[in-house]
């Protein structure tokens, strides 16, 4: 019987596998290629050394409880009230991870009249919340302005009533290109609506003092925009900046928040100190720009493709288990760096994502673009 019950399951797997698509956990190896820790921050003294001070002055490891009952520490709200001044936002909610951010954002702000419009390479967990609303949603063409105001007036001609919420990323996880956030901040404008602006990628490398792309953008009163913790911050969680009346009516109904354990104060103390890091040491965002920009030239220079400009560097080679072999030849030689396939990036652009950290070099950077370049020549037909 127990056959029976797993044999679909198998055959899921089987299928997988043969599209050269079934993934299984790796442990970190080789120089990082990989992670998204921009700034170096993951392993910092400073870091360290907050989570050690604020153990000695009591904090607990747990919450122990959701932020409506016991759970809610005061290095909870001490981090809410910094990243809120910090960003120029008028309040911030601390959430365990991004994707539970946007899964309640979308989920309970977007009312059953409203419209939902996203960029088509949009996080998979806007996809998660948007399932979870009541709210019509539609995907339009990747950064492409005229779509989503196309999009808004079809859904207003055909009697829509409510408000639009627009979705993007300022800086997109697996292509590195930016957002138009200037002309759909004033299409938002236009149409009474939302910009909501994930910040992921962006958040502690670009814009005025780290703060992202949205730094002009943050406070108005229609713009929603998400840090993420676990990525330049060097820690985890997201920070969710919106106006105080849509906040509260997270903390109110969205279900992802009332129900969930709090992230561990913990965690809240050592992201204060990343916020503080970054104001205290913008050496770090320079060295990073340096390399950036020294990676981009490098990248077009030896394998003759154009950089993105950001970090997010990607090499598309569309096989699936092509892209698979020459991640696993770059692996054998020392170098960090994954394949990304389907579902996670579109049908035919599989790809190797290589990030950008000062956890690296310059040689470094210069040796594993000439291994690479060698790894594609060599899998050509």
């Amino acid at each position: 019987m127990t056959l029976d019950l797993l044999e679909r399951y198998e055959r899921t797997l089987a299928g997988l596998e043969r599209k050269g698509r079934r993934r299984a956990l790796a442990s970190q190896h080789g120089v990082d290629f990989t992670s998204n820790d921009y700034l170096a921050l993951a392993g910092s003294p400073r870091l360290k050394a907050a989570i050690s001070a604020a153990v000695e002055r009591g904090v607990p490891v747990g919450a122990g409880g959701s932020r409506l009952l016991r759970g809610n520490h005061p290095e909870h709200e001490a981090l809410e009230l910094e990243a809120a001044a910090f960003f120029g936002a008028e309040r911030a909610l601390f959430f365990g991870s991004g994707y539970a951010a946007n899964s309640a954002l979308f989920s309970t702000l977007p009312q059953r009249d409203d419209i939902i419009v996203h960029d088509a390479l949009i996080h998979a967990s806007v996809h998660e919340g948007i399932v979870a609303s009541k709210t019509q949603a539609v995907s339009v063409p990747h950064n492409d302005v005229d779509a989503f105001a196309d999009a808004i007036r079809k859904w207003r001609g055909a009697g829509g009533t409510g408000h639009p919420w627009i979705a993007v990323e300022s800086l997109y996880s697996m292509d590195g290109d930016r957002a138009p956030l200037v002309e759909l901040s004033a299409l938002a404008e236009r149409h009474d609506g939302f910009l909501v602006i994930d910040e992921a990628h962006a958040t502690g490398v670009f814009g005025l003092g780290g703060r992202g792309f949205s730094a002009s953008l943050e406070g108005r009163d229609n713009i929603v925009v998400l840090h993420t913790c676990g990525k330049a911050l060097g820690v985890s969680g997201a920070l969710l900046g919106a106006n105080a009346i849509l906040c509260d009516y997270l903390v109110n109904r969205a279900r992802g928040f009332i129900y969930s354990t709090a992230p561990s104060p913990l965690t809240a103390a050592a992201v204060r100190e990343a916020l503080t890091i970054l104001a205290d040491e913008p050496q770090r965002r320079a060295a990073f720009d340096e390399l950036r920009t020294f990676a981009n030239e490098a990248f077009a220079t030896t394998l003759g493709m154009a950089g993105s400009g950001s970090q997010i560097l990607p090499v598309m080679i569309g096989d699936n288990a092509k892209a698979v072999r020459i991640a696993a030849r770059l692996s054998a030689e020392g170098f960090d760096i994954r394949a990304i396939r389907p579902p996670t990036v579109p049908e035919g652009t599989a790809r190797l994502r290589i990030a950008i950290t000062l956890n690296v070099g310059r040689s470094v950077v210069a040796e594993m673009l000439a291994s690479l370049k060698i790894a594609i020549m060599e899998e050509q037909p």
